[in-house]
């Protein structure tokens, strides 16, 4: 699917099974994190909305403001952490190059890249909104 030119309507009509929405306060700024720690494509970037895509899963990015009428909105604490208690986890991403990526930025990582004794190679890092992405491999 060629998400660089595709309609919002066509987008949404191409989606199915399980779907994840980002609620960030700086689009680019969280784009910008999951390109250049994770090497995530990152589609119709704007200070809106993103489409991010990681082998053949999707998941989109929304700016705070894009949420103004939404019930939820009123949920989202004012400063992160943001999604305490949930892992987006990256499966297929190299752990080591992520932790590597990160070492002159701003980010957090929580745990290194450590082989688990369930057979994954996985690393814990939080992005500025205050998610906790896992990107992982088999060891």
């Amino acid at each position: 699917m060629n998400y660089e030119n595709i309609s919002a309507d066509e987008f949404d009509r191409s989606l199915s099974g399980f779907g994840i929405n980002i609620l960030v306060k700086d689009v680019c700024r969280t784009m910008y994190f999951l390109k250049r720690v994770f090497a995530l494509k990152c589609h119709q970037i704007s200070n809106d909305f993103a489409i991010v895509s990681h082998e053949n899963h999707v998941l989109q990015l929304h700016a705070d403001h894009t949420y103004h009428s939404h019930p939820m909105i009123d949920l989202i604490p004012e400063n992160p952490p943001r999604g305490l208690g949930i892992e987006i986890r990256l499966y297929d991403c190299d752990p080591d190059a992520a932790v590597k990526n990160i070492e002159t930025c701003e980010y957090h990582v929580i745990e290194p890249a450590l082989t688990k004794p369930h057979g994954l190679r996985e690393a814990f890092i939080q992005c500025n909104d205050g998610y906790v992405w896992c990107p992982s491999k088999k060891s």
